[in-house]
């Protein structure tokens, strides 16, 4: 089955989210949605998610599933805003309480956070399967750029998240706490197993040199073909080296500060104060080189 997939670009963050339709109905799935957020001011706002919420209203839509590739370092969610007022399940990787438990330390959480996914509707496993309408969804753990990263494969679509980007741009960053360039390599081999003609839909795009547009699209084929970084024969050895070697000249996301904390909890934020005011955490020397 080929279903129906509209983009969405965040210019702020480079991030494309996803609407996957069932061509056959109106059922459909949204994946890796972006609640704005500025950090100077610290204020939230809801423009991104708002166009995607016109969309799905616009064509009729009845959304299914919310779902995130991985916990983001450099957007905030906004799936509990999507959820309020379309409905839907959120899911994630069941590594997510993994990514829990290592920055609950980070950010000196305490007890009270729940470090058992529990913030989520569904937590998903290696091989497991879901559907969005009539169509079937697969469930592939690909880990490396961070260790909950998940592959959704629907129908001739696979939605990779930052495991893979555009061919002409590369793959991921492993240098997160639990990321490892020995598994991405092995995550991306499992993705391109997958039939040349799948379609690969990637995460974000930073317009490689020598691009003038963004793009979010490619096939399995395209990827083997002509990725940067593992594409061709490409040996493992050499791919980590790589990896490793540019992963160590890479500054922190802007917005990996608030993004862990708000991600890891389902798009929710901390629990306000007695004077119902929330706040972020800012750690110092956790997450810088």
């Amino acid at each position: 089955m080929t279903p129906d997939v509209k983009a969405f670009f965040d210019t702020a963050t480079n991030t494309i989210s996803y609407v996957v339709r069932d061509p056959n109905g109106s059922s459909a799935a949204i994946i890796d949605s972006v609640l704005d957020f500025d950090y100077a001011s610290g204020t939230t706002d809801t423009a991104s998610a708002d166009e995607v919420i016109a969309y799905v209203k616009d064509q009729g839509l009845s959304v299914e599933w919310i779902l995130e590739t991985h916990v983001h370092a450099d957007h905030l969610s906004a799936a509990p805003y999507l959820q309020e007022r379309l409905g839907g399940k959120i899911g994630i990787g069941d590594q997510i309480k993994t990514v829990q438990d290592t920055f609950g330390k980070v950010f000196n959480e305490g007890t009270e956070f729940q470090r058992d996914g529990s913030q989520f509707d569904a937590l998903f496993k290696e091989g497991e399967a879901f559907h969005v309408g009539q169509m079937r969804g697969d469930v592939m753990h690909t880990p490396g750029h961070t260790p909950a990263c998940m592959t959704y494969v629907i129908g001739d679509a696979a939605f990779v998240g930052d495991t893979l980007f555009m061919p002409d741009f590369g793959t991921a960053r492993c240098d997160f706490p639990g990321g490892s360039a020995e598994n991405l390599y092995d995550s991306v081999q499992r993705i391109l197993s997958l039939p040349d003609a799948t379609r690969i839909f990637v995460g974000h795009d930073y317009c490689a040199p020598g691009r003038e547009d963004y793009a979010w699209e490619s096939t399995v084929a395209e990827q083997k073909a002509k990725n940067v970084h593992i594409g061709g024969d490409a040996s493992r050895e050499a791919f980590v080296k790589m990896r490793n070697d540019r992963d160590a000249t890479l500054a922190m996301p802007k917005l990996i500060v608030p993004s862990l904390q708000v991600n890891m909890r389902a798009g929710n934020m901390p629990e306000p104060d007695g004077q119902g005011d929330v706040f972020l955490k800012v750690p110092i020397n956790k997450l810088g080189k």
